[in-house]
C-alpha cells in the first residue's frame, strides 16, 4: 500500500509539481488548496504525513497545527511545514506548537523527498519491543513510543519523542548539537539548526510539569544539553 500524504497549499502550480514528483516516487498524494478543504480530507481518512503551507487563503497553517496537536487522533501525525516566511521566528513558532520539520520556499524537490522520508522513518521505526526507560516520575516507553509522567502521557510530537530518547539514553553525559543530530538517525536539518533548542524547550514543558521538582533537561551553555540522572537532578 502506498504511503498517503496530504498536501495543503494554495499555490496550484507548486502543488501540481510536488504531487507529480512525489507520486513518481511512490507516494499517494492528496491535495487541498485551503484549510477548509484540508480539514475535510483529514476528517474523511487517515494520512501518513502532512505537508502544510503556513499562508493560506482562509487562515494560517499555524492554527491547523494547533488543532491537530490538540486532537488525540492527529497528535502524532508527522507534519512538515512549507513556508515562504524566511525569518527564524516564523519557523520557531511552528516548531514550538508541534511541527516536526520545516522547509522554506523555494525548495528542491529532492530535499523535500529526503525530509519526508526522514519524518516517516522516525515515526515508524521501532526503537525497542518492550524497553521502558525510567527516571523517577518519568517513563519513556520505547515500544509504545510514549513518554509518561506518573502514568499520564506527555504531549510530544514524534520528533520530540526521538530527541528525548537520544538525550535520555545518554543520561549524565553532555551531548553537543552535533552528537544529538547524529543520534537522530538521518534527520535532514543542518547540524547548527536552532530547531533543536525549540524542541528541547517543548520537551521541558512536557516532562517538567512541577516547578518544585528538580530539572531533568539541563543546558550546558556553549556546549549542548545533558539529561540529568536522578542524583544529578536532585543535586
Amino acid at each position: 500500500m502506498s504511503t498517503r500524504l496530504l498536501l495543503i497549499d494554495d499555490d496550484a502550480r507548486l502543488t501540481a509539481m510536488v504531487a507529480d514528483y512525489l507520486s513518481a516516487n511512490g507516494f499517494d498524494v492528496q491535495a487541498a488548496g485551503s484549510l477548509a478543504a484540508g480539514r475535510d480530507l483529514l476528517r474523511q481518512g487517515s494520512f501518513d504525513a502532512l505537508l502544510l503551507d503556513l499562508m493560506l487563503p482562509d487562515g494560517d497553517g499555524l492554527d491547523l497545527t494547533r488543532e491537530l496537536r490538540a486532537d488525540a487522533r492527529t497528535r502524532r501525525l508527522p507534519l512538515l511545514m512549507l513556508t515562504a516566511r524566511g525569518e527564524p521566528p516564523d519557523r520557531i513558532v511552528g516548531l514550538e506548537i508541534g511541527a516536526d520539520d520545516y522547509l522554506p520556499k523555494p525548495f528542491e524537490p529532492r530535499e523535500l523527498l529526503a525530509r519526508i522520508k526522514a519524518l516517516l522513518r522516525r515515526s515508524a521505526a521501532p526503537l525497542s519491543d518492550d524497553e521502558v526507560l525510567r527516571f523517577g516520575r518519568l517513563e519513556i516507553d520505547l515500544g509504545a513510543r510514549q513518554a509518561r509522567i506518573d502514568g499520564r502521557p506527555c504531549d510530544l510530537t514524534s520528533h520530540q519523542f526521538d530527541l528525548l530518547v537520544v538525550l535520555a539514553q545518554g543520561a549524565g553525559r553532555v551531548l553537543s548539537r552535533d552528537q544529538i543530530m547524529d543520534g537522530l538517525k538521518g534527520h535532514p536539518l543542518e547540524a547548527f539548526d536552532r530547531s533543536i533548542d525549540v524542541h528541547v524547550s517543548r520537551i521541558r514543558a512536557a516532562i517538567e510539569d512541577d516547578p518544585k521538582s528538580p530539572k531533568r533537561l539541563l543546558t550546558v551553555r556553549g556546549v549542548g544539553y545533558v539529561f540529568a540522572r536522578k542524583q544529578d537532578a536532585e543535586a
